[in-house]
């Protein structure tokens, strides 16, 4: 039988997530796919599972990072939603870093999403789409001890918004989530260095603080949820601060006198 002449095949909506492997992406590839979109995670194993398609991807080369979106549209031939949640952590002092552990974190954290957003957004301008990034309350309140952790998120909250005004005319949103504590495996993959002596004490002290409320804080299935809301709004907010507390915390943080912030801050960790 012929086709009708009117007839348009409709192409299921299409995910890519980094570091969809554990953590707060895994939960969001399983919500996308519940959701009943076709979803790829891309993480250093390529593990697929639960209707979730992998794909063996660093984000630190830009060569794999365009690879992965490669096979995203040579299988799907459309991408609708960019999630860029691949991230890691390190803490210690500024001064005993090593500049090699530094620009790592840079090269997963930020260079990594931007690889990402670079080869996607051809796609992304057809469709319309959209691009999540999972960035954190550190973006915006600077911890002691995760000095780096903190640069690199608020890099990536300032790229998404200089790149707000690059898609805009294209009909490209860009959300930022920010969580703040939550307990997921970043706690015990954290790289830690107490500086060598010099700062031990009161890096100790800062590193129990900031794992303890992690332990404490929002499951990454709780997270993953306020990311998947915000992202599928039909006009998704810039960003959304996952976490009642946190969104006073930051609500506080643009009208107070950047001396008291940071007295606060430095207080508790």
């Amino acid at each position: 039988m012929a086709k009708n002449a009117n007839f348009k095949e409709i192409r299921p909506k299409t995910v890519l997530i980094t570091g969809a492997s554990s953590g707060i992406g895994k939960e969001l590839a399983a919500l996308f796919a519940s959701g009943g979109y076709t979803v790829f995670g891309a993480s250093r194993s390529g593990k697929s599972e639960n209707g979730v398609r992998g794909i063996v991807c660093d984000v630190t080369s830009e060569e794999a990072c365009a690879s992965a979106v490669a096979a995203v549209i040579e299988e799907t031939g459309g991408l609708d939603i960019l999630v860029n949640n691949a991230g890691m952590g390190i803490a210690g002092p500024v001064e005993s870093a090593e500049a090699e552990r530094v620009k790592y974190i840079f090269d997963v954290n930020f260079f990594g999403a931007f690889h990402m957003i670079k080869h996607a957004l051809p796609y992304l301008r057809q469709s319309r789409g959209r691009i999540l990034n999972v960035s954190s309350v550190a973006s915006k309140i600077a911890i002691p001890f995760q000095a780096f952790y903190s640069a690199t998120k608020a890099a990536v909250d300032s790229l998404a918004s200089a790149l707000r005004g690059e898609v805009k005319q294209f009909g490209v949103k860009v959300i930022n989530v920010l969580p703040g504590d939550a307990k997921t495996g970043f706690t015990d993959s954290r790289e830690t260095d107490d500086g060598n002596g010099v700062y031990s004490e009161a890096c100790k002290k800062s590193v129990a603080v900031m794992e303890r409320d992690e332990q404490n804080g929002m499951s990454a299935a709780a997270v993953a949820r306020i990311a998947y809301k915000a992202v599928l709004k039909r006009r998704p907010p810039k960003e959304r601060i996952a976490g009642g507390k946190y969104r006073i915390f930051v609500f506080l943080a643009k009208f107070l006198p950047k001396s008291l912030t940071e007295k606060a801050v430095h207080s508790i960790y």
